[in-house]
């Protein structure tokens, strides 16, 4: 299963009053996660916008806070391909502090893709097998309609 991890440090604009992360911004962190483990598969999420006509929207977020984020920590967002096919992709996160070691925020993102009149589509075969690879399966599951 193809993983990513990338390092962030709590910026003070991402924190409230008393230093601790706004929530939304988790959101933000998995999003940064997801770009980076895309290009980390050799795929450019601008190229297949561009030159494809293919956008990747999100339907459904979810974000479980365990502990808060706090300004000026180091933190690691560790993100993964849980399930693909030719029309859609899941991603999970795990939001950990690097000191102490903890987990902060897990959650997960479901995403389908969209074409340029911005209706779902299926994508090209040599990008469904390649995320379908990083999901852990040798071959794309069969689409269906979720």
């Amino acid at each position: 299963m193809a993983s990513h991890e990338c390092r962030l440090r709590v910026r003070y604009a991402e924190t409230d009053q008393m230093g601790i992360v706004y929530h939304a911004n988790y959101l933000i962190w998995m999003e940064i996660g997801r770009v980076e483990l895309v290009r980390s598969l050799g795929l450019s999420y601008k190229r297949m916008e561009e030159a494809e006509g293919l956008y990747l929207s999100v339907i459904e977020a979810n974000c479980r806070y365990l502990f808060p984020a706090r300004y000026d920590q180091e933190i690691a967002v560790a993100t993964e391909i849980v399930k693909a096919n030719s029309r859609s992709v899941e991603f999970a996160y795990r939001i950990a502090a690097c000191e102490p070691a903890r987990v902060l925020a897990t959650g997960y993102t479901r995403h389908i893709w969209l074409n340029r009149e911005m209706r779902p589509c299926r994508i090209p075969e040599h990008y469904a097998s390649l995320i379908a690879a990083s999901a852990g399966r040798k071959e794309p599951e069969t689409a269906r309609d979720e």
